[in-house]
């Protein structure tokens, strides 16, 4: 803005057939950021409702397969229960605010837990092939895509064009402002309403678009609910093994 005032408006001719131009310019420039700023902020939004809707279907998985694994044999439910505490666990972690090195850990011990899991399961099923067993192997096999489709979801960001295009629009409209204004540096502190007003769009935006940083995340409510849900089912069937 400043370097359309100070700079470009050398430039400025003071006929009135040329400011009207120059109106016509500065309005459907506006006109275009707002837009464009209005349509990113929606991509972001419906990114953000996406690993909502990923983060309950996960936790729906998990607790279907739990239960399901009661349908197994005794020693392999137990295994497989166990499995998925450690499993949840890594998957609550996942949804918290890591640096790169420690969100990669995270994600090699989940994907370490899910083969752990799936080897568990594939002796039963080749041994004793069933309706029922097939039930549980299909849960388990939801719970692993589940997963995959959450990374997927966090990986789906903002493309960088995007940004440069909004950046690029942005920066021009504020050279247009400034280009056009007649008392900028008199009234500087009302001109500068409108690129705070910018930034400000542009970091919501980033927030909401930045999955693991920001002040705008996904909290694991269903996971850490499910998390008490399936230790306090452990422990009512450990109670009632010992009444047994």
């Amino acid at each position: 803005m400043w370097f359309g005032n100070a700079v470009l408006s050398k430039y400025r001719t003071k006929d009135t057939e040329t400011s009207t131009d120059l109106g016509i310019i500065q309005t459907a420039t506006l006109t275009l950021l707002g837009l464009i700023i209005g349509f990113t902020f929606s991509m972001a939004i419906a990114r953000y409702d996406l690993r909502q809707t990923y983060e309950e279907a996960e936790a729906n998985a998990i607790g279907t397969e739990f239960l399901r694994a009661d349908l197994l044999p005794s020693k392999t439910a137990e295994t497989i229960k166990g499995l998925l505490g450690e499993y949840v666990d890594q998957r609550i972690l996942f949804y918290s605010k890591q640096d790169r090195e420690t969100a990669q850990q995270i994600t090699k011990r989940t994907i370490d837990l899910e083969n752990a899991m799936w080897n568990e399961l594939l002796p039963v099923a080749r041994s004793q092939p069933s309706p029922t067993i097939a039930l549980v192997i299909s849960g388990m096999n939801d719970v692993i895509n589940s997963q995959g489709y959450t990374q997927a979801a966090w990986w789906n960001r903002i493309p960088t064009a995007a940004w440069f295009l909004m950046t690029a629009i942005a920066i021009g409209a504020n050279m247009l402002v400034g280009f056009g204004a007649r008392n900028f540096k008199r009234n500087i502190g009302l001109f500068m309403i409108f690129p705070t007003m910018i930034a400000i769009s542009f970091f919501l935006i980033a927030d909401i678009d930045s999955p693991r940083g920001g002040v705008i995340r996904i909290e694991p409510r269903n996971l850490i609910d499910l998390k008490h849900n399936m230790s306090s089912l452990h422990s009512s069937a450990s109670t009632m093994g010992d009444k047994k």
